[in-house]
Order: C-alpha cells, then sequence, then structure tokens
C-alpha cells in the first residue's frame, strides 16, 4: 500500500499538503482484527484515533441489559475515535470488527506533537468534526423523532447514495445488525421491510433490494434532501 496516496484521499486528511501527508503516514501504525475482535471497549483510555483500511467496523454501545446500538458502521477511508484523541477522554463507544479489517492507528501524543508544528493541520480538521457532528445530530434525530420506517427508508437512500444513486443495492449489514443500528428489533424491521415492499417503493431478492419509487422514499424518510455525510 502507497500510505501518503491512501491518506490524501480519505476523508479527513483530503487536500493537505505533501508534508503534513508524509508527517502523517511517518506517526500511523496498521493494525489487524479478525471479524468479531473488540478495538476498543466503552471507557477504555482514548489513546489515538482509527482509520479503515480494509474491512468495516461498527461503533456501538450497550444498555445495562445488554441490548446493542450501533451508533454507524465505518467503511474504508473513513475514520473514527478522533473525539478522544484531541480531549484525552476515555472512549464514550465500543468498537469491533465486522469482518477482516486492517486498520491504522494514530497515537494520540504523536498527533498533538503534529498539531502543535502544523497548525493549518489544526485548522482542515476542524471542518471534518464539524461533519462528524452534524452526522451524530442526524442519528439523534433518527432515533429520536423518527419511527422506524422513516428510519428504514433514510437508510436505503443513504446505502443508495453511497454505492452510487443506484437503484439496485445490496444491503450490506445482517437483519440484526441493521435493527441494531435503527434502533429496533429484526422482527420489527422485517414488517417495515415488508410494508414497503406491499406499498411498491421497494422490491427485495435476497439482500438486493431495488428502489422501486425514490420520491415517494424520500417524502417518507422526512428529508427535504439528502447528504451522505451527515
Amino acid at each position: 500500500m502507497n500510505l501518503p496516496e491512501f491518506l490524501r484521499q480519505t476523508q479527513f486528511f483530503l487536500n493537505l499538503p505533501d508534508d503534513q501527508i508524509e508527517a502523517l503516514a511517518g506517526i500511523s501504525v496498521l493494525k489487524r482484527y479478525p471479524k468479531g475482535e473488540l478495538i476498543f471497549e466503552e471507557g477504555d483510555e482514548g489513546n489515538g484515533f482509527f482509520i479503515v483500511v480494509t474491512g468495516r467496523v461498527k461503533v456501538f454501545k450497550l444498555s445495562f441489559e445488554g441490548k446493542e446500538q450501533i451508533l454507524h458502521i465505518f467503511n474504508p477511508g473513513e475514520h473514527f475515535a478522533e473525539v478522544p484523541a484531541f480531549d484525552g477522554q476515555c472512549f464514550p463507544a465500543s468498537a469491533e470488527a465486522l469482518e477482516p479489517t486492517e486498520l491504522l492507528f494514530f497515537p494520540r501524543t504523536a498527533f498533538l506533537n503534529l498539531l502543535h508544528h502544523h497548525p493549518s493541520l489544526a485548522v482542515s480538521l476542524l471542518a471534518v468534526c464539524s461533519r462528524h457532528l452534524r452526522r451524530f445530530a442526524q442519528i439523534i434525530e433518527n432515533l429520536s423523532l423518527k419511527d422506524v420506517p422513516e428510519r428504514l427508508a433514510t437508510y436505503l437512500l443513504y446505502l443508495s447514495q453511497r454505492t452510487g444513486n443506484f437503484d439496485t443495492l445490496e444491503l450490506d449489514l445482517t437483519k440484526t445488525q441493521l435493527a441494531a443500528l435503527l434502533g429496533t428489533i429484526p422482527e420489527t424491521l422485517s414488517r417495515v421491510f415488508a410494508r414497503l415492499t406491499q406499498e411498491g417503493l421497494i422490491a427485495i431478492n435476497g439482500s438486493s433490494i431495488t428502489i422501486l419509487d425514490r420520491n415517494e422514499l424520500i417524502r417518507r424518510a422526512k428529508i427535504s434532501f439528502f447528504d451522505e455525510k451527515l
């Protein structure tokens, strides 16, 4: 892997000058995790942040009863856990590899030293952190203000946009994982899928879903626009 070139294409370090990219490459550590391995647990020391190279990572919280709420699924090129890297607090959630995964780890101390030597890097990263805040605001809205059909419609639109606005898409999560992401249970999710199918909004063939009425799906999601960066 050409590490500097990979970093140039990530969300976090897009458009940074070459000297900053080289400096970041110099402090990164490649880590590998098998499917199902915990990367960190809620409450662990926030000693750095990660960028996904290959595979996928779920970030989640567990209730006292053991119910899982998936906060986000991170794909190659995406970053996570950068807030503890800035503030030095513990990880506020847990992270697990959904499949065999390679991550670049950026240790907190080395990263903060880079920021001191490259103040423009800190300014560039403010925009990225702002996008994260917007995304988590959207998560809160989805879980607290939208019902399950609206959440599912929003997710299908997100998945369609992430894969190039195609009308036919492949679900990238199991039903149990998707239910945990949408804040519901698999049985309820199955009923909602059935309802959207009966109403002619989507067609399902195994894990493949075809969007038949995108405009109505957008209306059902109760959004006036859709931004995959949220």
